[in-house]
């Protein structure tokens, strides 16, 4: 692909967004932004984009920020596992993308690159690692934000099918690093664990990769992607244990050590789900959250290796990243 190619990406404000906005202009390519007027941009300073400002829910705006677009990357998304209305969180996962994609279709964009999420994938029934083969029913998702998600990328493979759209999706696994702004629920843990705030966790595991890892096997997908295809971009497989300790020995604090039972934390989450109606804000533990962390969320990225030249490095590179920035940003407090 040629630089100075034009490229509309969504949700550039948010972490992995920033993180693909910056290596498609490292690339050379024009990027257009589509942004919320309440979107944070402090953190784009520097990547010379054009700011478009729009709403996924508002398929008129949509129209106009495609116009003139040769390619699409839609990496944003509502990734919260609560909400006081769910209902939010399918407006902008399933509605957005619907409006994105057709928008697309309507302005000949040749090619699109669709950021959906490992959520939409079953997990190995024996915690072996998970691939592109083993896709999940939006009815098997757990809780709203994965069914959004389901639901949206069933909705992008619909329309690669029966319209014609030159989609490529991509599946990042648990992103980490730098410029996790909101944060993330997964930065969240990784503030807390180094403010030396998370005194129990649930045995589990998660398929941790470096943020800028995700963002640069984005640009694969839409230079060697197949349309139809999805690939996983994941790092390491890695127990919830380890990650936290790593945390930990990164910031300086003392690893948790008290493991409990995912079922003991269920009164904990029903608790600051009902503090968070309460408040509006976004609880740190949620019974979706706790019903995940019963399983090994792992994953295997040959595929995306094979097909895309996608390599993650170590993922406590991603991790040294993501303290590195907290800290930096005056999220970590001093001991």
């Amino acid at each position: 692909m040629a630089q100075q190619d034009d490229v509309l990406i969504t949700g550039a404000s948010g972490f992995v967004g920033s993180a693909v906005a910056g290596k498609l202009r490292e690339a050379g390519f024009r990027v257009r932004a589509l942004v919320r007027e309440s979107s944070p941009r402090a953190h784009l300073k520097d990547l010379d984009l054009e700011y478009f400002v729009g709403d996924l829910r508002d398929a008129a705006s949509v129209a106009k920020a495609v116009e003139g677009m040769r390619y699409v990357v839609h990496t944003a998304a509502d990734y919260r596992l609560w909400a006081r209305d769910r209902r939010e969180i399918y407006a902008s996962n399933v509605d957005g993308t619907r409006n994105l994609m057709q928008a697309a279709l309507r302005a000949g964009v040749e090619r699109v690159v669709y950021t959906s999420s490992v959520a939409t994938l079953a997990l190995g029934s024996d915690g072996s690692p998970s691939n592109e083969t083993m896709p999940l029913a939006e009815t098997q998702g757990i809780g709203t934000y994965k069914r959004s998600k389901i639901a949206a990328e069933r909705l992008v493979e619909t329309m690669v099918r029966e319209r014609g759209l030159p989609a490529v999706i991509v599946n990042p696994s648990t992103p980490v690093g730098a410029r996790d702004v909101k944060p993330t629920p997964t930065g969240r843990i990784i503030v807390e664990t180094a403010n030396g705030r998370m005194p129990a966790f649930i045995e589990t595991g998660l398929n941790l990769v470096h943020v800028d890892d995700v963002a640069a096997g984005h640009l694969m997908a839409l230079e060697l992607g197949k349309v139809g295809e999805r690939y996983i971009l994941g790092g390491e497989n890695v127990l919830f244990s380890k990650m936290l300790a790593d945390i930990a020995d990164l910031a300086g604090r003392r690893a948790p050590r008290l493991r409990l039972p995912w079922r003991a934390l269920i009164p904990v989450a029903l608790a600051a789900e009902a503090a968070a109606r309460l408040t509006g804000r976004e609880p740190f533990a949620t019974l979706d959250g706790v019903r995940m962390a019963k399983y090994r969320m792992f994953f295997d990225s040959a595929k995306a290796a094979k097909e895309l030249g996608f390599r993650g490095r170590p993922y406590r590179e991603g991790l040294e990243a993501a303290v590195r920035w907290f800290r930096d940003a005056g999220y970590l407090r001093a001991k």
